[in-house]
């Protein structure tokens, strides 16, 4: 049970759901029985858990670009066990089973009884807010994808889709809903997989966001995280890092699978008043490959820090452009000169690293 406080709820955001299974048939693979006990009394603690469900279920069809993120069932349904209470599908994964896949989702999170932003059955129903109540105050969430992510489907006025990332409707919609409920929550599919920190016009986006009245911003698909500013009072998360990290199949038989840094993630919590917010917090998490865990060793924490630290440096367009070279080209590079890691190159390796950096 929610432990509701007087006067304020918590609220908690968790990363990346990667519940992938593998290909061709799809059994369960690991699901959110892997969160620790620990994560789950901390979520049990508050009033309000929110994620972001990055896979869809299988459908006979696929998008044709690899990498796609495909689960079982089994793994959605495993949300409740953790204590997840409202999802975002805003994300470039969603329709990499087209409509049979996403219709899946929707049903399966029906059965559940947890609701969902960030996608729908047209755009109306992708951009409409779930508004959330506990101890008599009311937060409404709302989720987008920039069309920078690779996401491949975007909810037309008769098509489902993605709920697209326009700032303008966005900005509009926040403003309305800030007469009707207490707290708006915006959760932004944006920036570029694996950077440490987002572009100087996430930044914008990013206060944009809270200078027309949302309380929160919860960003993700880099996979990694990045860092949190307060700004006029309001958190602003760019990336909240991967929750839980499954490996990513491909469907010639190829693995990937996640390093240390992109293991480590963070539970934002705060507590939300009928006007204000306060006591916001950065929890350290790391994903063992076996269990998710709070992590007491000191490197998620120095991590999360640093991405802080790399955000209030201040992000400029040049400071932007040497991330971009670090992260597409030189790693890579430097990640297959090992000696001991030569002979695993193919051809097919470059083909898979430029389609990732294309598609996400």
């Amino acid at each position: 049970m929610k432990n509701l406080r007087k006067n304020t709820i918590r609220i908690a955001a968790a990363g990346d759901l990667l519940l992938s299974a593998k290909p061709p048939d799809y059994q369960a693979g690991r699901g959110l029985e892997a969160v620790s006990q620990e994560i789950i009394d901390l979520f049990a603690s508050c009033d309000i858990v929110f994620g972001n469900l990055e896979c869809t279920l299988p459908g006979v069809e696929k998008v044709p670009a690899e990498p796609r993120v495909i689960s079982s069932t089994n793994q959605v349904a495993s949300l409740p066990h953790a204590g997840f209470d409202v999802v975002t599908l805003g994300n470039n994964h969603m329709f990499d089973c087209l409509e049979k896949g996403f219709q899946a989702v929707q049903d399966t999170l029906a059965t559940l009884g947890i609701p969902f932003v960030g996608a729908g059955i047209n755009r109306q129903e992708a951009m409409k807010p779930a508004v959330m109540e506990a101890g008599g105050i009311q937060v409404a969430f709302l989720g987008c994808a920039a069309d920078t992510t690779g996401a491949k489907r975007f909810a037309a006025d008769a098509g489902s889709g993605l709920a697209p990332m326009d700032m303008m409707h966005l900005k509009k919609n926040i403003q309305d809903l800030r007469t009707q409920v207490n707290h708006i929550i915006v959760s932004p599919h944006w920036g570029e997989e694996r950077f440490r920190i987002p572009s100087p016009a996430q930044i914008q986006q990013g206060r944009a966001f809270i200078d027309a009245g949302a309380s929160m911003v919860l960003g993700h698909h880099p996979h990694v995280l990045q860092g949190m500013e307060i700004y006029r009072g309001y958190p602003v998360v760019y990336s909240l890092g991967n929750f839980l990290a499954n490996p990513v199949y491909w469907e010639d038989g190829d693995i990937m699978t996640w390093n240390r840094f992109e293991r480590t993630s963070c539970i934002v919590t705060a507590d939300l008043g009928a006007q204000g917010i306060e006591n916001i917090r950065q929890i350290p998490v790391f994903d063992n490959g076996k269990t998710v865990e709070l992590d007491y060793s000191g490197w998620t924490e120095s991590c999360i820090q640093q991405a802080n630290n790399l955000l209030e440096k201040g992000v400029t367009d040049n400071r932007y452009k040497r991330e971009k070279f670090y992260i597409e080209f030189f790693k890579p590079v430097m990640n297959h000169l090992h000696p001991s890691e030569l002979h695993k190159i193919r051809w097919s390796h470059f083909f898979k690293l430029w389609s990732m950096i294309r598609n996400g």
